[in-house]
């Protein structure tokens, strides 16, 4: 039999488009039918992007065919999803906790990059602009924060907020912190399976009264695993930063952590690059760089990857005295350091001021597991 596209649309128009009052073809969905002896292909374009409408639409279009204009067509259905942009204006969705404005994830695809070091500077920097600031020291095998904020025998706090009890974050050098390793001994390893983790990280960002912030930086263990995903499903980030040196082992696991947050079903904005770790000066030879680890290889990455270069930091002694001690390196004042953060930090406020303007309000990612793997969906 030769079926004809007058008799296709005729057809479709019996199907109405959910909350438009219009019928798949007055309202534009249908984009396009091509036929071809019992064969029909129909290209639509619904605004529901889940997987139910979806199915519905593919089956309503195939019994209407079949119904009323050949039982046994061959039937195609091409489904796209045209979702309206949603509002600037509205708050980030998700599992969101009020009064915090921006969750960045500062990241990094192995250890030892300075990751920690990135984040406590980039915090006392964000401060010291004016921003109020809190890290979560999402580091559950490895926390260093306390360490670095001098606060390693601080213990939080327990306050009452609307009848329910909280923790109140520690706070040094004008940041709120909280960490697993306030709640362990320094020689006690963490031996802990993935949902454990997760309980602990949960309990640190929900019952925890973090108040008003405009940053909340997340040290993210190195690698790509199951505590990201934790932290992504229980909160929407803003956005990411990853951390780097220049060395070729680096800069391999480096891009792994930008793709792993640009997976189209996780979708996590990455607001650049910091390169770290980037040259050697003595300070002897306060003019002399020695590119011990290579030259530029961070910011050829961010080049190759299309995605901001936010600055470079040199390996510089004071910066691993200042960890130990527990007064980061960017409080120095007028030193070449803390030109250096501020440069970065000014870079990283500048991209997510860009990324907010840019783009939709990021989600918390759902994790399902399906025959013993994790499958990652919106």
């Amino acid at each position: 039999m030769k079926l004809h596209k007058q008799d296709i649309y005729k057809a479709l128009e019996s199907i109405t488009v959910p909350g438009e009052g219009q019928n798949m073809v007055e309202s534009g969905a249908v984009k396009n039918v091509v036929t071809f002896a019992d064969e029909v292909i129909v290209d639509i374009t619904i605004n529901n992007p889940t997987l139910q409408a979806k199915k519905k639409t593919e089956v309503e279009i195939m019994r209407a065919i079949h119904e009323k204009v050949y039982e046994k067509a061959k039937i195609t259905v091409n489904i796209k999803v045209d979702a309206p942009a949603k509002s600037l204006a509205n708050s980030i969705k998700g599992k969101a906790i009020p009064g915090i404005q921006n969750i960045v994830a500062v990241a990094s695809g192995k250890g030892g990059v300075g990751k920690s070091t990135v984040t406590a500077n980039l915090a006392v920097t964000l401060s010291q602009m004016g921003f109020k600031v809190g890290i979560l020291d999402a580091d559950i095998y490895g926390p260093s924060i306390p360490i670095m904020f001098d606060v390693e025998k601080e213990r939080p706090m327990a306050v009452t907020i609307e009848g329910k009890s909280k923790m109140k974050p520690v706070e040094n050098y004008g940041v709120k912190i909280l960490s697993i390793g306030f709640f362990t001994q320094p020689d006690q390893a963490v031996v802990w399976r993935g949902p454990m983790a997760a309980k602990a990280l949960n309990q640190m960002i929900f019952d925890a009264h973090w108040g008003e912030l405009d940053f909340m930086l997340i040290d993210l263990p190195p690698g790509t695993g199951d505590i990201h995903l934790s932290i992504m499903q229980s909160l929407p980030i803003t956005g990411a930063v990853i951390v780097s040196t220049p060395q070729n082992v680096a800069l391999a696991d480096a891009k792994k952590g930008v793709a792993m947050f640009q997976q189209e079903s996780i979708n996590v904005p990455v607001l650049g690059i910091i390169e770290n770790m980037a040259y050697f000066t003595p300070e002897e030879l306060p003019e002399n760089k020695y590119y011990i680890f290579g030259k530029e290889g961070a910011k050829h990455l961010a080049e190759d990857l299309k995605v901001p270069f936010l600055g470079e930091i040199p390996l510089v002694q004071s910066i691993r005295e200042a960890g130990d001690v527990g007064r980061p390196a960017a409080m120095q004042t007028a030193t070449p350091l803390q030109a250096a953060f501020e440069k970065i930090t000014q870079n990283v406020v500048q991209e997510v001021v860009r990324r907010n303007d840019d783009l939709p309000p990021t989600e918390a990612i759902k994790i399902t597991t399906m025959a013993g793997c994790s499958a990652v969906k919106k």
